[in-house]
């Protein structure tokens, strides 16, 4: 995985403070002035947790907002994930799917996008197909991928977690392939902001929506909920016999007993949540692919930070290494300086 940070989205028009079938959202890329989108249903999860009961006064994972009710910023607050059930559309998934298909089959190549296969599948099978591709990443220059971080829907959500001034940091399109036997297809647990080098962390938020459905079968997300109010902690390669794909990097300590949500999403549903909540995914116990798109936003108003002596400088290492293959450039020497070179 690597960092290809957006510049800026947009800034989203205040207007929010009015009412809510009024929202209009003004981005760089034009006044999209679309209705939200109907029929939207709000989930906090799939499986049974208390919210916690506490004063508005307390709120810091989330900012004030006329979108999200009082019992959602409130479970957003006690669990840090939300899903909102059935926001993006049936014909957008559809769109998106294409193109994906498009880039499998190399009719589409994108700018600065990173190709990815699993580890279990040998060079020798490697083919221009969906089969052999699990996830695309950096699709910022891809038009049509990109309108998922445009889809007024979605951002009316985003700024309630990163503010007005909204920033798409990170995209991938995950295609989780039927495991081989060799349990590859799994995702270790692991938290989002051990790949950011910017702070706050409460400014930033993932929204991650299911392009079908999604459980245990195929390998839907399974968090921890409530970590998100702990520390960034160390990450490395678990130590796992079928092999690990590149930059999977997961948590060595956290505790084993921590109850586990897992999250069954149905087409469309989105689930935003924050870069400390600890998540992973299983394996694709089926023969189908289970896509999903995403994006990371971030407040235009977070700063980068050195990752020297940190817990991430080990990664930092590994980004910059992958950087230079892929696009030699020799005069690469830190994270920071990748990143504010690809937001010029």
């Amino acid at each position: 995985m690597k960092w290809s940070p957006r510049p800026r989205v947009g800034v989203l028009a205040a207007a929010m403070a009015q009412q809510r079938a009024a929202t209009r959202l003004r981005i760089v890329l034009g006044h999209l002035g679309c209705p939200s989108a109907g029929a939207v249903v709000a989930s906090p999860t799939s499986g049974p947790i208390a919210s916690a009961s506490f004063h508005p006064q307390q709120f810091q994972y989330t900012l004030d907002n006329d979108v999200l009710s009082l019992e959602q910023r409130k479970f957003y607050e006690e669990n840090g994930f939300l899903v909102i059930k059935n926001l993006v559309s049936d014909a957008d998934i559809q769109r998106f799917r294409v193109e994906f298909e498009k880039i499998c089959r190399e009719e589409s190549k994108p700018v600065g996008l990173m190709v990815m296969r699993d580890v279990s599948i040998a060079k020798s099978e490697y083919s221009p197909s969906e089969k052999t591709i699990s996830k695309i990443q950096d699709f910022q220059e891809d038009k049509e991928l990109f309108r998922f971080c445009t889809l007024p829907e979605v951002l009316k959500y985003v700024e309630c977690f990163t503010g007005p001034n909204i920033m798409a940091m990170h995209t991938m399109l995950i295609n989780k392939p039927p495991d081989t036997g060799k349990k590859t297809s799994r995702h270790p647990l692991h938290q989002d902001l051990h790949y950011f080098p910017f702070r706050p962390s409460n400014r930033i938020v993932c929204a991650w929506t299911a392009m079908e459905h999604i459980d245990r079968n195929n390998g839907c997300l399974v968090v921890l909920p409530g970590t998100h109010k702990g520390c960034l902690k160390p990450h490395d390669y678990p130590q796992w016999e079928g092999g690990v794909n590149a930059m999977f990097h997961g948590i060595q300590d956290y505790d084993k007993d921590h109850a586990r949500v897992h999250l069954v999403m149905e087409k469309g549903d989105t689930v935003f949540f924050h870069p400390l909540l600890i998540h992973g995914s299983g394996r694709n116990q089926t023969q189908g692919f289970r896509k999903v798109i995403s994006c990371h936003f971030v407040s235009a108003d977070c700063h980068y930070i050195d990752v020297k002596g940190t817990s991430q400088e080990n990664l930092e290492k590994e980004v910059v290494e992958t950087a230079r293959k892929c696009h030699g450039d020799a005069n690469t020497t830190d994270l920071k300086v990748h990143l504010h070179e690809m937001t010029k």
